[in-house]
């Protein structure tokens, strides 16, 4: 059975119900999940999973929420081969940069050989149905693209 992270920064709620959205579908491609708010985790336990689901939501101009910098710079020490990857986050277009969060950790997580499986899922505020469905989807793809690294 794959085991899948859904790691998630989270000020409004928005991107938390993204996530419980990706956990639901990653569970109904059979994996065990682990949700986790990034105040509760570290990096380094990324590597204990054959999937990786990571949302966040964006900060001002594009930037990742003080709360995910500690993560995503001890991110840079790891080797995230093999692993299935999909980001989400939620954000606000009347910035320039719309979810530049989701762009910065897509990118990061390429960087550490991690494939991407699912296009980012970016929603302005609150989610919708069709938009929780995409996340679903996500988790299904990142559940269901990887067999166990165990």
């Amino acid at each position: 059975m794959a085991k899948v992270i859904v790691l998630y920064a989270s000020m409004t709620g928005n991107t938390e119900e993204m996530a419980g959205a990706v956990a639901v579908g990653a569970r109904e491609a059979g994996a065990e999940v682990v949700l986790r708010d990034v105040f509760d985790a570290t990096a380094s336990e990324l590597v204990k999973y054959d999937g990786i689901a990571i949302g966040a939501y964006t900060w001002g101009d594009g930037e990742l929420p003080d709360e995910f910098l500690d993560v995503y710079e001890a991110m840079g020490a790891l080797d995230l081969s093999g692993r299935k990857a999909a980001v989400f986050g939620s954000g606000d277009s009347s910035y320039p940069i719309f979810c530049g969060a989701v762009d910065t950790i897509e990118e990061k997580l390429k960087e550490l050989g991690a494939e991407l499986v699912a296009e980012g899922v970016k929603v302005e505020f609150t989610p919708s149905k069709e938009e929780l469905t995409k996340c679903q989807a996500a988790g299904r793809l990142v559940a269901g693209a990887v067999p166990a690294l165990n």
